[in-house]
């Protein structure tokens, strides 16, 4: 059938037994580490940095009443966020958080920096908060009432049936 040079399938082994538990042993070790070394690497924190954060030393080249609206921008480059009313107020803002495995992720560090210009642009004033002078604040569960009922999903169905309108007579 296939010439006599050709191996037998399936293979034939005639190793003792000790050597086949010997490698069975090794592959179970094998798969027991591979396994202990995926699980402490999920489990290793995530550390993620958000934001627009200067660097100090360029922040404190930011002089009140001197430096310009340009100048703030060349120098700590595009900010995070733009107050829409009153002064013209910039807020360069940086979170640094940390999450582990499934768990909700927990701030570790907050700074929001603010720039205050005038009318001219200048700088008017300059601060810096972080975590700690945060504020928590609580939703409110209430929902706000709308006008009408509430309707079943056969009611919306069927509500409309026979409710169809005229063709408009021709002026």
């Amino acid at each position: 059938m296939f010439p006599p040079h050709w191996p037998s399938w399936p293979p034939v082994v005639n190793a003792p037994a000790s050597v086949c538990m010997k490698k069975q042993n090794s592959i179970r070790h094998t798969l027991l580490a591979a396994s202990v070394a995926v699980t402490v690497i999920a489990c290793s924190p995530e550390i993620e940095l958000r934001g627009n954060l200067p660097p100090p030393e360029q922040l404190q080249q930011v002089a009140i009443g001197k430096t310009t609206r340009e100048e703030v921008q060349s120098l700590l480059g595009t900010p995070s966020s733009i107050a829409p009313f009153g002064d013209e107020t910039w807020h360069y803002i940086s979170n640094v958080t940390e999450r582990t495995a499934f768990f909700e992720p927990e701030v570790k560090e907050r700074k929001v920096i603010t720039v205050v210009f005038d009318r001219n642009g200048i700088v008017r004033a300059l601060d810096t908060k972080g975590l700690t002078d945060g504020k928590d604040v609580t939703p409110v569960d209430r929902e706000t009432p709308t006008a009408g009922k509430e309707l079943t999903i056969l009611q919306q169905l069927m509500g409309n049936v026979g409710r169809f309108s005229k063709p408009s007579q021709g002026n």
